[in-house]
C-alpha cells in the first residue's frame, strides 16, 4: 500500500525537488530563519525554540497531500535538508531494517559506560532526519546523520513523537522539515532545525521550530572528524549528581502518591500541572480535570508532559 502511495505522490515530489533544493542553498549559507549566529550557546537543554517557535515555511509548501525529499549529499558527502509532508499513507508499515552498512560523515565511534544511557553504550546513533516512525526511509544516505545518543534520544525523538501521535489521531498531515548545521568544513553536525506545521488545521494541532544540539553530556566531541574523548571534569560531576538524583527519586515516591490538581488531553493521553503552558492548547471537550495522585493517572495510560514535567 505504501509503495503505491509513493508511485502516487512521485509527481507532486518532482514538482517540489526544485524548491526545496533552492531552499537547502539558502539556509546552508545561513539565509534562514535559523542563522548559526541566532543559535544560544548549548547550556545543558538538549533543544531549544527559535524564531519564537514559529516554522518558516512558505505558504506554496503548505499543502494537504503527502509527499517526501531529501537533499543531495553536499561535495563533503554530508546530509543536507529533510522535507516531507506527513500523512498516514507514509508511515511504515513494517518493522525498520538494518542501517548499519551506511557510515554518515563524521562516524567515529567509542563507548562510554556510565556516560551513554543505552547498551552497549556507544556514543554515536545512527541519526535519521526524518525519524523512521514518519516515513518509514530506512537505509537512506541522505537522511542518516551522525549524532550521539543524547541528541537523538533527549533531542530529536520528542519531537518527532508529537508529530507520529498527532497524524495517528486525526489522520491529518504534518509539514515537517529537517536542516542539519555544520560548522564551516566540520564532518559532524552541531545540531539541527526541525520545524513542524500541521496543514488542515493551520497549526493548531503541531507547530514548532527548534534546534536540537548534537552533544553528549561527559564527552568532549571534535566536530571536524566526530573524534572524541572522555570530559575528566564531568566525571566528578556524575558521582554528584547520582547523590542528588537518589535523594530526588525519594522525593518522587512521596510526590507520587500526593493529590495534585492535574489536567489530561483525553486526546493525546498527556497530563499536565494545571499551570503548564500547554493546557491552554488543549480544546475544552478534550481536557479531563482530575485531583488525585500521579501514580493512578499513569495507571490509567496518561503519559506525563516533557514540558511541565508534571
Amino acid at each position: 500500500m505504501k509503495v503505491f502511495n509513493r508511485a502516487k505522490n512521485r509527481l507532486l515530489t518532482r514538482i517540489l525537488t526544485l524548491v526545496v533544493s533552492i531552499s537547502v542553498v539558502l539556509i546552508m549559507s545561513g539565509s534562514s530563519a535559523c542563522a548559526s549566529n541566532s543559535i544560544p550557546t548549548y547550556s545543558g537543554i538538549p533543544a531549544v525554540q527559535i524564531n519564537k517557535n514559529i516554522p518558516s515555511f512558505a505558504k506554496k509548501e503548505i499543502i494537504s497531500e503527502s509527499y517526501e525529499t531529501y537533499g543531495e549529499l553536499d561535495k563533503l558527502g554530508r546530509c543536507t535538508q529533510a522535507t516531507a509532508c506527513i500523512g498516514t499513507d507514509l508511515m511504515p508499515t513494517e518493522k525498520r531494517g538494518s542501517i548499519g552498512m551506511v557510515k554518515p560523515t563524521g562516524w567515529n565511534q567509542n563507548k562510554y559506560p556510565g556516560i551513554v544511557d543505552s547498551e552497549p553504550p556507544y556514543l554515536y546513533n545512527r541519526c535519521h532526519l526524518i525519524g523512521f516512525q514518519l516515513t518509514g526511509e530506512n537505509a537512506n544516505e541522505k537522511n542518516l546523520i551522525t549524532g550521539t545518543r543524547y541528541f537523538n534520544i533527549d533531542g530529536m525523538l520528542p519531537y518527532e513523537n508529537i508529530v507520529a501521535d498527532y497524524v495517528k489521531n486525526t489522520g491529518n498531515h504534518v509539514l515537517y522539515r529537517v536542516t542539519p548545521y555544520y560548522e564551516k568544513d566540520n564532518l559532524l553536525c552541531s545540531g539541527v532545525q526541525i520545524e513542524a506545521l500541521s496543514v488542515e488545521d493551520s497549526g493548531k494541532g503541531v507547530s514548532f521550530n527548534v534546534f536540537c544540539y548534537n552533544v553528549q553530556p561527559g564527552v568532549l566531541i571534535n566536530y571536524k572528524d566526530g573524534s572524541n574523548k572522555l570530559d575528566e571534569n564531568y566525571v566528578v560531576e556524575a558521582v554528584e549528581r547520582k547523590q542528588s538524583a537518589v535523594e530526588e527519586t525519594k522525593s518522587e515516591k512521596t510526590k507520587s502518591n500526593t493529590q495534585t490538581s492535574y489536567v489530561a488531553n483525553k486526546n493525546t493521553k498527556k497530563f499536565h500541572y494545571a499551570s503548564c503552558g500547554s493546557v491552554n492548547d488543549m480544546k475544552e471537550k478534550n481536557k479531563l480535570y482530575y485531583d488525585g495522585s500521579r501514580d493512578d493517572l499513569v495507571k490509567q495510560g496518561y503519559t506525563p508532559c516533557k514540558r511541565c514535567n508534571p
